[in-house]
């Protein structure tokens, strides 16, 4: 595998000698080689540079072996420390929940607005993992894959990346609601045979059209993604029996003008469906895009979409931020920055926002429904779906929205709370003498700007009594968690949150507190961190430690104040041989000794554990079976993971060639009751192989 990667690179990629030997010496068996190629599979289709490839690899080893990688990060030049540290900031989504995912998500557009080839390399790492995730779901897979379809999927669209949006969401249909992918799929298989014959028919016609214009131009046909359709059908309430438009034709041009020349001429010849046609050329989607639709009846008698663009047009649907590098075509780079301010907005303004409200407010502005609005002036402004007047006041200036008494909307006064409908014209009415906004214009307004504004006024009014408030709220938190600092201490790990949370100072940071803007929990977490970390740091050089586990937590040399988690890799149970690793910020994690990754490990960092006698706890492990390709043995399986009855959290299985693989997903007392377990599965025929999963 590892070979095969290497030659991907070399051919595909402009490699010095010194790429070539770093390349050899960090793409290492104990990666996951099957991610790590399907990164560089994206890579390669959006032409990004060696110069990110190189940081990316030294990456991806890092987090297996940071120790081994430390000498050639330390070479890296300002560039490459740039993008490393960008990489850093991403979060595995696969594990977050929903305590971090706002913070997780904040990195993520910090990332993106430092580097756009980031985004390119983040969704193609969630688009292996979503592919991986087989049925049934555990709880871990269902959260991951609604952030997928909820967040990651809109922000694709967003950017453009409608590749990444189309595969997200396909996927995550499938595996929330299998039984309506399934039938819809069944569907379209059914109907290919007579779409094709619609396709070949329209294409003659559509290509005669392009003829008679003197216009050179491409047709393509594409079968629409399902989640599409099933929205649509969701929506409109219609059956899936009664799905038509499963396939779309486009035509492909070289200017505007033959754009909606090849409109009319096919106008001229097919009846169009009223209101299903759509000039996105003349008002653009937020991301950009560019296309004119329109819904004709075919001679098949069915509805049949085609959309008409550019080949520039066509470029940024495809490829959407990525376009204006795969075609060196750099004048279009302002084009590109255009398309972040919406991501740099974000950041601003979610800094007023605790992590509810942020996410809240992002998935309103990702799926609401656009609206347009304008000034007297003629000014055209979008707003989400359900934004009031207060939103556009906010929108035009800050001391607009402060001073708002009311507006005209298309000559009539309305008060302040009225919702904006499209194409409405406002004009706002002031009051210098207003004493601001109340508290309550925060249940009025949808976007996050003004939300943003809102709050700001009321920090910057009561900034003293925010700054004592935090200040108090902080040290009760402390106190009721027992945790006692010095001076110094007290002053050190404040200055590294604020940091962290993108706040210029300590009193910054309690402002936020006192504001409601921050949660105290989360800062208090930190700081149980922070000690937790210089706790084990205190005790790396010693040679043998013991771990034991009791009610009233973990011990190490008689401390109970260590943090301790159990390694996904190998999920260790009571009876197994294991070991500790004082990890940097995560306390002691345990694995078996057997795992592979603990070779990768610091071995300074390596501590004696043992398990405490008559431990009674449950712990979660995967066992893997590997049968002959017989459909019985998926029955026998079935029934005999039944009889597991409440142990049993998860089942699957996959066929592959001339085997099935199945996993089984158990929870335990100790090794002994698996190890009956693993015994009794040995035993059923046609069983090749039982093993604890990695």
């Amino acid at each position: 595998m590892k070979d095969e990667i290497i030659k991907k690179i070399t051919d595909n990629f402009e490699l010095s000698e010194k790429d070539k030997k770093i390349i050899d010496k960090y793409i290492v068996e104990d990666m996951n080689l099957n991610r790590l190629s399907f990164v560089i599979d994206t890579m390669i289709t959006y032409h990004i540079q060696t110069d990110f490839l190189i940081v990316y690899i030294i990456y991806s080893f890092n987090k297996i072996n940071s120790e081994s990688a430390q000498d050639e990060i330390k070479k890296f030049n300002k560039e490459q420390k740039r993008l490393f540290e960008s990489f850093s900031l991403l979060r595995d989504v696969t594990t977050l929940n929903s305590a971090v995912e706002a913070e997780d998500i904040r990195h993520l557009f910090l990332a993106i607005c430092q580097d756009m080839r980031m985004v390119i390399v983040k969704f193609a790492s969630i688009l292996y993992d979503l592919m991986q995730i087989k049925l049934p779901l555990t709880n871990q897979d269902s959260e991951f894959v609604k952030m997928v379809k909820e967040i990651f999927a809109p922000l694709a669209e967003r950017l453009g990346l409608n590749r990444f949006k189309n595969d997200f969401e396909d996927l995550a249909f499938e595996l929330l609601e299998p039984d309506a992918y399934n039938r819809l799929k069944n569907e379209a298989l059914l109907k290919t045979s007579v779409n094709q014959k619609q396709i070949e028919l329209t294409t003659k016609k559509l290509k005669k059209i392009l003829h008679e214009l003197n216009i050179d131009g491409e047709i393509q046909a594409r079968q629409k993604h399902f989640y599409s359709v099933y929205r649509k059908l969701t929506t409109k309430n219609i059956p899936l029996g009664k799905v038509y438009d499963l396939v779309a034709m486009r035509v492909i041009v070289n200017t505007v003008e033959e754009c909606y020349a090849v409109l009319g001429k096919i106008h001229s010849i097919y009846k169009p469906i009223q209101g299903r046609v759509k000039d996105y050329i003349a008002n653009p989607k937020p991301n950009g895009y560019q296309s004119l639709h329109t819904t004709i009846v075919a001679d098949n008698t069915r509805p049949l979409e085609i959309q008409i663009r550019t080949h520039e047009m066509h470029r940024l649907s495809e490829y959407g931020v990525a376009a204006h590098w795969i075609y060196k075509e750099r004048r279009s780079q302002n084009k590109a920055d255009k398309k972040f301010v919406w991501f740099r907005q974000m950041l601003e303004n979610s800094k007023d926002l605790n992590n509810e409200e942020f996410l809240q407010t992002l998935k309103s502005d990702l799926y609401g429904e656009a609206i347009v609005v304008q000034t007297p002036k003629g000014k055209v402004l979008e707003f989400p779906l359900g934004s009031t007047i207060l939103d556009f006041a906010y929108a035009i200036h800050s001391d607009i929205g402060n001073k708002c008494v009311g507006a005209k909307v298309n000559g009539k006064m309305v008060p302040i709370t009225t919702k904006l409908k499209n194409a409405d014209v406002v004009e706002i009415i002031t009051n210098p003498n207003s004493k601001g906004p109340s508290r309550d214009w925060l249940k009025y307004v949808v976007t996050t700007s003004a939300r943003s504004k809102i709050r700001a006024f009321f920090k910057s009014e009561h900034k003293e009594d925010n700054l004592k408030n935090g200040k108090t709220i902080f040290d009760q938190a402390l106190k009721s968690k027992n945790i006692v600092l010095s001076k110094e201490e007290r002053e050190d790990y404040l200055n590294k949150i604020a940091s962290g949370l993108m706040i210029d100072s300590i009193d910054g940071l309690f402002s936020e507190i006192g504001a409601g803007s921050i949660s105290i929990a989360s800062v208090i977490g930190k700081i149980t961190n922070f000690i937790s970390k210089e706790k084990l740091d205190s005790i790396t050089n010693k040679n043998v430690l013991t771990i034991k586990k009791n009610k009233d937590g973990i011990l190490v040399d008689g401390d109970n104040g260590l943090l301790i988690r159990y390694a996904g890799c190998c999920t260790p149970v009571v009876g197994d041989d294991i070991i500790g690793y004082i990890s940097r910020g995560r306390g002691v994690t345990i694995h078996r000794r057997e795992c592979v990754n603990v070779k990768h490990l610091e071995k300074e960092r390596l501590i004696k554990v043992e398990w405490q006698k008559d431990l009674v706890s449950d712990f979660i492990t995967t066992i893997k079976v590997e049968t002959d390709n017989n459909p019985k043995m998926v029955k026998v399986l079935t029934d005999f993971s039944r009889t597991l009855k409440g142990k049993l959290k998860g089942f699957g299985y996959m066929e592959a060639n001339d085997k099935i693989d199945f996993q089984i997903v158990i929870e335990i007392k100790n090794k002994t009751e698996l190890d009956n377990i693993m015994k009794n599965i040995k035993s059923i025929k046609n069983v090749n192989t039982v093993y604890r999963s990695e």
